[in-house]
């Protein structure tokens, strides 16, 4: 007998180039780096261990060009999907870069973003010998009776979590329902990204705050 296979609510993750935004976007958040930098440097000594974390871009002119690429772009994403946004706006809710600790031990742990319909990276320094994400099956139920995978180093139905080397310029984007994380860096090159999350917000919300702010 012969099995006809399909796949059925399958995980999608994009990936897309800005080679040409590295060095400008860089330049832009080296102040950002430096201030989070003396902040924890002021606790501890030691640049070991934690991660360099920005406050909120999303209002840095400087970001402009970038928060319309990733805004349509999510928009294309999800129009693509199958979600009907006739009634929605995106919103660019969360806008920060972060760089890992320059002697190690930088990492994050896995995590969703809630409230939030797509988040994505953009890498400005990192290499193969730097921290990369890592992205976990989503589907809870299926951890349950999960049985072991022949091969971890290849990506199968029976993977349960995969990840990616990324480089200077590269993209990355995905439903925020998808769990990821950072591998622990260990402090041999330079390791910054910046990560962005985006929330479709019903139109009628933002026309209600609009009038209330003009009334």
């Amino acid at each position: 007998m012969t099995l006809n296979e399909n796949h059925y609510f399958y995980t999608p993750i994009y990936f897309s180039q800005k080679k040409e935004w590295v060095s400008n976007l860089n330049k832009i958040t080296d102040p950002y780096i430096l201030e989070s930098k003396n902040k924890n440097l002021s606790i501890s000594n030691k640049d070991f261990a934690v991660v360099h974390h920005s406050d909120q871009l999303a209002h840095d002119i400087n970001f402009e060009e970038f928060i319309k690429y990733i805004n349509i772009t999510a928009y294309n994403i999800l129009n693509n999907q199958g979600f009907n946004l006739t009634e929605y706006s995106l919103v660019t809710t969360e806008l920060w870069v972060q760089e890992f600790a320059s002697l190690g031990g930088g990492n994050h742990s896995p995590h969703i973003h809630w409230n939030g319909h797509i988040s994505g990276f953009y890498f400005l320094k990192c290499s193969d010998k730097t921290s990369f994400p890592m992205f976990h099956d989503p589907r809870s139920g299926r951890m349950m009776n999960l049985l072991p995978e022949k091969n971890q180093s290849q990506i199968t139905i029976a993977s349960s979590i995969i990840n990616f080397k990324p480089e200077p310029g590269a993209f990355m984007f995905f439903n925020s329902y998808l769990q990821h994380e950072f591998s622990v860096d260990h402090g041999l090159e330079p390791f910054r990204f910046i990560h962005f999350n985006i929330q479709a917000v019903p139109k009628q919300l933002i026309n209600n705050d609009i009038k209330r702010i003009s009334s």
